[in-house]
């Protein structure tokens, strides 16, 4: 009986939060984060041209290493040993 409840309540909150949502965007006050690492996949493909290996472009630049095969990824099929 209460796990009913808890549920339907749930579903109202969900409701109310992406209304909520909805109308912050539409005031232009919800924007999301902004994505870090796609900024700078220019300087990620320029590192990786000078033959930096993915964790070291990682670590100089603040991204994840796993952003920075995406990014590689994106534009050219990448296969660590090619690095």
């Amino acid at each position: 009986m209460l796990g009913g409840i808890a549920e339907f309540e749930r579903e109202i909150m969900l409701v109310r939060q992406r209304e909520g949502i909805a109308k912050a965007m539409a005031a232009g006050k919800y924007k999301g984060r902004k994505p870090a690492a796609r900024a700078k996949a220019d300087e990620v493909k320029t590192l990786k041209s000078q033959g930096v290996w993915p964790t070291g472009i990682a670590r100089q630049l603040g991204i994840g290493r796993a952003s920075g095969y995406r990014i590689l990824g994106s534009s050219e099929r990448v296969h660590w040993l090619d690095l």
